[in-house]
Parts: structure tokens; C-alpha cells; sequence
């Protein structure tokens, strides 16, 4: 699967993007300081700077995504989108 966190414009050169994964309110990290982490490690991975694949999803993975992007060059500094992701 394939979840997409788009950033239209920044003029900070390197923003920072997390991906972060919330589920029965336990927040986890799924990508940060730009690596992905636990289980994610070995099934996971970034394309084009932002968007997360997972793959091999399984009902685990059923959760609220959150793609979190802090710009401190910009006029918004920090910005996020929610994915929730029901699989099957």
C-alpha cells in the first residue's frame, strides 16, 4: 500500500518528514530521523522523498498514519495530514 504525503511548495531545502502510525491511542514511530523504524524496518520504505509503501500489509497495520512535515524556513513551519488505512 502506498500512502501519500505531498508537500506543494518549501523553500526550507531539507524539510524534515515523519511518519508516525496511531492506533487505539498508542502512538508509534514509522519513519524518523530518516530511517524507518521496528517492524517497519525490513517492510517499508519512502518513495519520492515522501509518500510511505508498506508492503506485506496485514490487519496490524490498520491504523491512522500521520505524514508530519516541519519547514522552518517557511511562512507555516509545520503541517501534517491523517491516513487512516483499514486493511482488510
Amino acid at each position: 500500500v502506498e500512502l501519500s504525503c505531498i508537500i506543494k511548495s518549501t523553500v526550507t531545502p531539507d524539510p524534515r518528514i515523519e511518519w508516525k502510525k496511531i492506533r487505539n491511542g498508542e502512538t508509534s514511530y514509522v519513519f524518523f530521523e530518516n530511517k524507518m523504524q521496528g517492524d517497519f524496518v525490513t517492510r517499508a520504505e519512502i518513495l519520492s522523498r515522501t509518500s510511505l509503501v508498506i508492503k506485506n500489509t496485514t490487519r496490524m497495520d490498520t491504523a491512522t498514519y500521520r505524514c508530519e512535515v516541519a519547514a522552518p524556513s517557511d511562512t507555516k513551519t509545520i503541517d501534517e495530514i491523517n491516513i487512516q488505512l483499514t486493511v482488510q
